[in-house]
C-alpha cells in the first residue's frame, strides 16, 4: 500500500490542531515533487514497527530491531541526506550530520516542557520533536518545506507508529497569523534565513499563547554593542544568509516585536565535531566551508558560524 494512501496525521486531526493537519496533509498528497514516487517507494518497502521507543536519549530509539538490518539500512541510505540526529531506527544507528544532541544538551535543562503543546519551526525530519516528547511534551507539531526531510518523518513514524510527533510540510508564512495557541514555539537555525528579522520574531510571538516561551537559536556575531553582518553572496557557502546580528542587536530585534524578556542560554561556535559529513549525508559539510588555513573564518572571508540560544518569555 502506498504510503500516502491514509493520512500521517490522523492523530492531529483530533487535536486543536487539526486545521494544521488538513493544511498539511493537503499539501503532501498535492506535491509534485519529482523524487517524490521514488521516496515513497522506498518507505513502502520498509517493515511495519511497533510502538516500542526510548526518546529520552542522545539517539531516540524509535522501534524494535528488525530481521533483516541490512534491507532496512539500504532502504534509509536511499532517504538521505540525513541531518538532524542521531537516531536509532529498527535497530540502525544513523549518524546524521548535525550531532543534535549536544544542542539539545545546551538548551534542556532550561526548558519546562511537561504537558505543553509545542511548535517546531525548521523541524527537519522530527529529531527534536521526539525529544522534547522524552522531556514531557503531549504534542509537537513541526513544520518544514523541504519534502524529504517530511519523507524521513514518514519512514520514522512508520517504524515506531503512534507518536504525537508531526511533520507537516509547511513553512511559517503557511501557519494561521495570530492563532497564540502553542504552550512553546521553538524556532531552531531560521532567523537568519528570513529577510525580515523582526516580522520572524513577531510571528512566533503570535504564535504563543499569553504567558508561554518562545526558545530561539540563531547565528550570531561576536562583540559588543550593536552591529549586523550582512553577506553579500553567500555565508559558509550558504545562499540564504541575510543578517546575522551581535548578542545586542538581536535584542533590540526581541525588543521591536514586543518581546523584550529575553534570557541568554547559550554561546557556542559550531565546531566540525557537530556538523559534518557522514555516510548518511555524503555532501560538504562545515569543513568544506571554513578556511583551510584560519578556520574562525568562513571560506568567504566571514567569522565562522557561532550560535546562540534564547529563552523568551510572551506576557501573560
Amino acid at each position: 500500500m502506498n504510503s500516502l494512501q491514509v493520512d500521517p496525521y490522523a492523530l492531529l486531526h483530533t487535536t486543536e490542531f487539526s486545521g494544521l493537519a488538513r493544511l498539511g496533509w493537503e499539501r503532501l498528497r498535492k506535491s509534485r515533487h519529482g523524487d517524490l514516487p521514488g521516496w515513497l517507494d522506498h518507505i513502502d518497502r520498509l517493515p511495519v514497527g511497533n510502538f516500542n521507543c526510548d526518546l529520552n536519549r542522545d539517539a531516540p530509539v524509535l522501534g524494535a530491531p528488525v530481521e533483516e538490518p541490512g534491507m532496512l539500512e539500504k532502504q534509509l541510505l536511499k532517504l538521505q541526506p540525513w541531518r538532524k540526529g542521531p537516531l536509532q531506527l529498527g535497530g540502525i544507528s544513523i549518524d546524521t550530520e548535525w550531532r543534535s544532541d549536544l544542542k539539545w544538551r545546551r538548551i534542556a535543562p532550561h526548558l519546562e516542557l511537561g504537558g505543553c503543546s509545542v511548535l517546531d519551526i525548521g523541524c527537519g525530519n522530527g529529531y527534536f520533536g521526539f525529544r522534547m516528547l522524552g522531556a514531557g511534551a503531549k504534542l509537537v507539531v513541526g513544520i518544514d518545506p523541504t519534502l524529504i526531510f517530511v519523507m524521513q518523518w514518514l519512514a520514522m513514524q512508520k517504524m515506531c507508529p503512534g507518536l504525537k510527533n508531526f511533520v507537516l510540510p509547511l513553512g511559517i508564512d503557511d501557519l494561521p497569523a495570530n492563532t497564540k495557541k502553542f504552550d512553546r514555539v521553538f524556532s531552531m537555525g531560521v532567523l537568519y534565513h528570513r529577510r525580515q528579522p523582526v516580522e520572524h520574531l513577531e510571528q512566533l510571538k503570535s504564535l504563543t499563547r499569553p504567558g508561554g516561551q518562545i526558545v530561539l537559536e540563531t547565528l550570531v556575531l561576536k562583540g559588543e554593542g550593536e552591529k549586523i553582518l550582512d553577506p553579500q553572496g553567500r555565508y559558509c557557502r550558504m545562499r540564504n544568509v541575510h543578517a546575522i546580528p551581535t548578542l545586542g542587536s538581536l535584542l533590540r530585534w526581541l525588543e521591536q516585536a514586543g518581546l523584550p524578556d529575553a534570557v541568554t542560554l547559550d554561546v557556542s561556535a559550531t565546531t566540525t565535531q557537530e556538523q559534518r559529513s557522514t555516510r548518511w549525508m555524503t555532501f560538504e559539510s562545515l569543513q568544506q566551508c571554513l578556511d583551510r588555513e584560519n578556520p574562525f573564518f568562513t571560506v568567504e572571508g566571514h567569522p565562522a558560524p557561532v550560535r546562540a540560544a534564547l529563552l523568551i518569555k510572551t506576557c501573560p
